[in-house]
């Protein structure tokens, strides 16, 4: 019987754990031995396709999901990691850094970890030399708490069965039609907390968007604030209230290397929760389906914004709902990447800005429209990526908003069921837009936009002899 050579007892662990199941239950479900389960765990055993197959119908994925090669998320961590002009000198290459991601992953990840520590100590050094010499040093690196709320999300794919269940139920408890209107969860607040929901306009010297004092019994919330983000803001505040153990749950299951950072977390699970409540898992699948995930179509069936439905969408991963495996991120004008996900398998850098082909950049040139385009990797595989501009501020004459574009996207298999595709000709490869990470990691010489030259070769100035970049000599 064939067998499959792949370290993938670690995916298989991790998946097993995620569903709460045992080690000697799931070799019941398996019918075979817990030892030998726990070796095929610890990637002392290959497996063979039959028990793969049972395997993967007993977790409840996709083969392809646990049995690919390379944790891409985890590979370019690395890679943006090891590009760091301190490991220059020790010729590491693209295939070196996938053997270990495939072989060792809990070695990639304590690397990261540790690029992570030294990166924020770094900083944590500009920033005091900063203070001390009044004077402002430009190659500060960005704040890596973001980072973590990225890999705790990462790591549980963006879904949270337990949450999604306490949204569910509240729903329930509410619901009038389709939409979960603010005022109802104000009024819930009120009966069932005693807790006073308040609009209130933020002293100029004192700008708040929310603040919460449980021992008033009162919830203020800023009025110069969208009403969806009001509302979302109120569905996370019932979250805090009867969601908080959950909640614990989950974050105590990861290990954060701050406080910090576990903080930061935790506001993303209670936005995650009263985002479910607001777009309750099942009749949210419905309506993505039906409407080829359509995302102004579903702004409006739900009442909430374009960023909000974008967010959701990527958390529809219950495996008897499971919708297309989408990526996500958020970038401002500078190029800074402020969220970030992906289970499409695009490759998102951790450290700095993305490649400037890529159309969440283009979507700039366009506020507020979407901008639809096939993205092409490096590695060959092709993504459907729809990107749009967002505000987000006070809206008040005399303050300027902030501009953020917003990307999400999936693999070009899926486009019979992304509505984006309609408009685009997957089979015309001059429409193609060719993308790579970034400029260190891309292997694409014949880019224009290259800002820095790549890490695999060898960077030399010819004064006779110029390519299509300064980087690029032929």
């Amino acid at each position: 019987m064939s067998q499959i050579n792949l370290q993938i007892g670690h995916k298989i662990k991790t998946k097993r754990r995620k569903l709460g199941v045992s080690q000697l239950d799931m070799s019941k479900k398996l019918s075979i031995s817990p030892s030998y389960l726990n070796l095929i765990e610890s990637g002392k055993r290959k497996i063979n396709v039959d028990l793969l197959l049972k395997l993967s119908n007993v977790i409840g994925i996709e083969i392809s999901d646990i049995s690919k090669k390379v944790d891409t998320n985890l590979y370019q961590n690395l890679m943006d990691l090891l590009g760091d002009n301190l490991f220059e000198d020790l010729d590491i290459t693209n295939f070196d850094i996938k053997e270990l991601v495939n072989t060792n992953p809990l070695i990639a990840k304590a690397l990261v970890k540790l690029g992570d520590n030294y990166k924020k100590k770094n900083q944590d050094i500009v920033s005091k030399v900063e203070n001390i010499s009044g004077k402002f040093i430009d190659s500060r690196k960005n704040s890596f708490p973001g980072e973590v709320v990225s890999d705790f999300l990462q790591e549980n794919e963006n879904y949270f069965p337990k949450l999604e269940e306490f949204a569910s139920n509240f729903y329930n408890k509410i619901q009038t039609n389709n939409r979960v209107g603010y005022s109802s969860i104000c009024e819930y607040l009120l009966s069932k907390h005693g807790i006073k929901v308040k609009d209130v306009v933020p002293d100029e010297q004192k700008p708040f968007t929310k603040q919460f004092n449980l021992a008033k019994k009162i919830f203020l919330v800023s009025d110069y604030l969208t009403l969806e983000t009001k509302k979302l803001y109120a569905g996370a505040q019932v979250a805090q209230l009867e969601a908080s153990e959950v909640i614990d749950e989950y974050l105590n299951s990861f290990s954060f290397p701050s406080e910090e950072s576990k903080k930061l977390s935790n506001v993303a699970l209670l936005n995650y929760a009263g985002a479910a409540i607001i777009m309750p898992y099942k009749l949210f699948y419905e309506e993505c389906v039906r409407q080829r995930y359509d995302v102004e179509l579903l702004q409006n069936t739900f009442a909430v914004s374009f960023e909000q439905v974008a967010h959701r969408i990527t958390c529809l991963q219950d495996p008897k709902m499971k919708g297309i495996p989408f990526h996500m991120l958020r970038a401002d004008v500078a190029g800074n990447i402020s969220k970030r996900f992906s289970l499409s398998g695009i490759e998102i850098p951790r450290y700095g800005g993305a490649c400037p082909r890529w159309n969440i950049y283009k979507a700039f040139t366009m506020p507020g429209k979407i901008n639809a385009a096939v993205s092409k990797m490096t590695s060959g595989e092709k993504y459907i990526c729809i990107a749009r501009t967002v505000e987000k501020g006070i809206g008040k004459h005399g303050m300027e908003k902030t501009l953020l574009s917003i990307g999400l996207g999936c693999q070009v298999k899926y486009a019979k069921d992304f509505v984006y595709a309609d408009s685009l000709n997957l089979n015309d490869k001059k429409t193609e837009t060719p993308i790579g990470v970034n400029c260190r990691t891309c292997d694409r010489m014949d880019c224009q936009q290259r800002a820095f030259p790549p890490l695999h070769k060898k960077f030399d100035i010819d004064l006779n002899k110029r390519g299509i970049s300064v980087y690029v000599a032929d």
